[in-house]
């Protein structure tokens, strides 16, 4: 998880880069992104439709960014950010899963106390004002919470003209996120078809409920990509979620990457574009199972 641990290695990523905290969110998430040549994903792709959305859940009306083909019927795709919530670097891998052919849902997780953007830049939670205004926005969301709203995701999915319901639909999460998914495809296993976490924390703990424990009442397929600082803290939890996927009869590729937490995340000090594309290939490669 983005603790004191990774901070570390942010800050040793920023100084190989020659920046500062401070200079690094001052380049502006426009800038990052840019620096990240994202604005190559949409080219030779097809036109895309996105807006700002909003649906119901058990918990009130939850806000999220819609983006799909302009054209056609799509498989459905639920996205869960990192700590830093819904905000433009992940409005933008959105786009890019799009532009591959997936109606995809940006879920704003912290619904329950501000709609999004709650920060505008994962250099924000870095700060103490960003670690205070969402540490009661954090402890607001439950493992209930996370699958009921699942369910409200799915079901706004499958209410949209550009979703193909008769597909299977996938679910990646970052960070805080990667464990989402796991419990999005517990709660709704006759649609989740496919999970992906990367870069995941609490995905194997020692509570009745961790997800790898609800591996065998799920029927999705997963990639569980790991960063290597990550493993280096828990290098157990990667066999027990293999073994407990196994013996759920549930395909898993569970993988250490080369890179450090937080290196899928366009906006991060430690994006590993190298590793990222390669974490992306895989996940193309698990949604065309859907």
């Amino acid at each position: 998880m983005c603790n004191d641990f990774t901070a570390e290695q942010e800050e040793a990523a920023l100084a190989a880069k020659g920046l500062n905290r401070r200079e690094f969110a001052a380049i502006g998430t426009a800038a990052l992104l840019a620096a990240g040549s994202t604005g190559a994903f949409a080219k030779g792709k097809a036109a895309l439709k996105e807006a700002t959305v909003s649906f119901k859940t058990d918990d009130g009306m939850a806000d999220g960014f819609f983006v799909h083909p302009a054209k056609g019927k799509h498989p459905g795709v639920i996205l869960w950010p990192d700590i830093a919530g819904l905000r433009d670097a992940y409005k933008e891998m959105a786009r890019r899963l799009a532009g591959e052919g997936y109606a995809v849902l940006v879920l704003n997780h912290y619904y329950r106390s501000s709609p999004a953007p709650i920060m505008n830049s994962i250099a924000e939670w870095r700060t103490p004002d960003g670690q205070a205004k969402l540490k009661p926005m954090i402890a607001a969301i439950t493992p209930e919470g996370t699958v009921k709203d699942a369910w409200a995701c799915v079901n706004f999915l499958d209410a949209q003209k550009a979703v193909d319901r008769k597909r299977g639909i996938g679910t990646q999460g970052y960070c805080m996120g990667g464990p989402y998914t796991v419990r999005a495809a517990y709660a709704v296993p006759s649609r989740i078809k496919a999970a992906a976490s990367f870069h995941g924390g609490g995905l194997v703990t020692d509570q009745p409920g961790s997800p790898h424990r609800l591996l065998a009442k799920t029927q999705a397929s997963y990639l569980i990509a790991i960063a290597r600082n990550d493993d280096a803290r828990a290098p157990a939890d990667k066999d027990a979620f293999r073994d407990a996927a196994k013996a759920a009869g549930r395909p898993a590729e569970v993988e250490v990457y080369n890179a450090d937490h937080g290196w899928c995340t366009l906006d991060a000090p430690i994006y590993d574009k190298a590793e990222a594309d390669r974490a992306w290939g895989r996940l193309l490669a698990l949604y065309k199972g859907l």
